[in-house]
């Protein structure tokens, strides 16, 4: 009998083994299992963000290159300012095929997606740059005045501010 309650005991003894062996598998199970989805979700948000990476060179990767261009397009406009003002009929159709160029250049910026911040009404710190205030009648206060400078938007992004005086 005592063969028999030490073999029960060894049976018992294997079992809770075999029962802690089963639940320690099943809690690395759940452990690899959610390493697997961390993983996953990891290399997911990767791909995402590599996607919109690659959405934002495409729109924003000639950005340098238009800021420096905008340069120009400033210097063809006070070109044309000056020119306009001149009698001399050779001087006007200078003028008017200076304008063309520089409307040929400012539609190929536009198809771009370049477009001029708004410099009518009130001012707004987050697209223009007051250079100055001043008193003026029948105008209400941060209202804009004159525009020194064009400011341009780039895709939905800031490229340049307007720099404007705005009235006290």
């Amino acid at each position: 009998m005592e063969n028999q309650d030490l073999n029960n005991e060894e049976k018992v003894e294997k079992t809770e083994a075999g029962a802690a062996s089963v639940e320690a598998t099943k809690a690395e199970e759940i452990d690899w299992k959610s390493k697997y989805y961390y993983v996953a979700a990891e290399m997911e948000n990767a791909r995402k963000r590599m996607q919109r990476e690659k959405e934002d060179i495409a729109k924003f990767g000639s950005e340098r290159l238009i800021r420096d261009l905008l340069d120009v397009v400033d210097n063809l406009e006070r070109t044309m300012d000056m020119l306009k003002m001149d009698q001399d009929p050779k001087v006007k159709n200078i003028v008017f095929g200076v304008d063309m160029v520089k409307k040929q250049f400012s539609d190929v910026l536009m198809k771009n997606g370049l477009t001029e911040v708004k410099t009518d009404g009130e001012f707004d710190p987050n697209f223009h740059e007051a250079l100055g205030q001043i008193e003026a009648e029948g105008k209400k206060t941060n209202e804009i005045i004159s525009v020194q400078q064009k400011g341009y938007i780039l895709n939905g992004r800031l490229t340049r501010a307007a720099k404007v005086t705005v009235a006290k």
